[in-house]
């Protein structure tokens, strides 16, 4: 098993034989399955995540 790599500040971890994701820091699953770690690393150079936190709508009523 080849070390974990950070790109673009995300982890390329090997879960299985044949399944790489794209991790963030804090853990979380961001992008994958792929099928090969250069797949992955390919997707992180390129990777913007425009989603932001998570919010509560403003127009929820507690």
């Amino acid at each position: 098993m080849s070390a974990i790599k950070s790109v673009n500040d995300y982890l390329i971890k090997n879960v299985s034989p044949n399944e790489w994701w794209m991790v963030a820091l804090s853990g979380e699953k961001v992008a994958g399955p792929f099928p090969s770690e250069k797949a992955t690393v390919e997707v992180a150079e390129v990777f913007e995540d425009l989603a932001g936190p998570s919010t509560r709508s403003r127009n929820s009523k507690s």
